[in-house]
Order: C-alpha cells, then sequence, then structure tokens
C-alpha cells in the first residue's frame, strides 16, 4: 500500500491515495492558513472514523440503527516527546442497545485497525532519498 504527500507551500500539504485527496494544513496562529486540518488532527480524526466504521459494521450486522452514530473525540498532547498523550472518544448512538450488544460494541470499537495499531505500534522507517543531480552525493538514512 503507498500514497504520496506533496507540499504545496507554507505549511500545507496534500495527501493523495488513488483518486482521493486529502489536504493538511495548520492554523493561521501556526503559520498556516487554515486550508484543512492539521496533521494531528487527521491522525485523531483517523482513530475515531476507524472506531466509528467498526461500530456501524457491528450495528449493521445485529441490526441495530445506525442513524445519528456519531464518534466525538478529544485528545491532549504529551511532551518528551512531542506527540498525542491521550485521545477520549465517546461513541453516541441516539437510542438504547441491551448491556450484552454494549459490552459486544465496545470490544469490537477497541478492535478497529487504527486503535490496534497504536496498541501494538508499527515499526516506521524513514528515509531521506536525493536524486544525484551532478556532483551531489545520494543522502539515505533510516530511522525506525
Amino acid at each position: 500500500m503507498k500514497l504520496i504527500v506533496s507540499y504545496h507551500g507554507g505549511v500545507r500539504h496534500d495527501i493523495t491515495s488513488g483518486k482521493h485527496r486529502v489536504v493538511t494544513d495548520q492554523p493561521v496562529e501556526d503559520g498556516g492558513q487554515d486550508a484543512g486540518m492539521s496533521p494531528v488532527e487527521l491522525f485523531v480524526g483517523s482513530l475515531a472514523s476507524c472506531v466509528g466504521y467498526f461500530v456501524g459494521r457491528y450495528c449493521d450486522r445485529h441490526q441495530i440503527s445506525t442513524k445519528g452514530l456519531s464518534v466525538e473525540a478529544e485528545w491532549t498532547m504529551a511532551e518528551q516527546p512531542h506527540r498525542v498523550g491521550q485521545v477520549t472518544l465517546a461513541i453516541h448512538l441516539p437510542h438504547r442497545i441491551t448491556a450484552e450488544h454494549s459490552e459486544r460494541l465496545l470490544k469490537v470499537a477497541h478492535g478497529c485497525t487504527v486503535h490496534q495499531s497504536l496498541a501494538v505500534p508499527a515499526g516506521v522507517a524513514i528515509e531521506l532519498n536525493s536524486h544525484h543531480r551532478g556532483g551531489e552525493t545520494i543522502v539515505k538514512g533510516a530511522v525506525t
């Protein structure tokens, strides 16, 4: 699987995956144009939307209405290193479900792919690849 992030000036970057494009930017007070969500908002939003997807699929399989389903996300930052420190997700279903469905639905939510990728961290390799031009050398390194 692969996607491309392209720089578009200032602090804006566009993410392209297949035929889809997402704009990331920073708020004006952080030097951006506020043309899209910040990468941190997109990160938290990815987690929340993955949980919403898993919950919606569970509801569909068990004939539970998904009308009004939403997932609200709140997060705090942490330091050393600077990162998202805590995310709290609130799943809202505007109608009652049984205690058994509630328990199973929460288990399914915890099993979402993005949540599991945080619970069991993925390895991350970062490489710098410069093109060889004239007398310049190619730079390549990896960080995990």
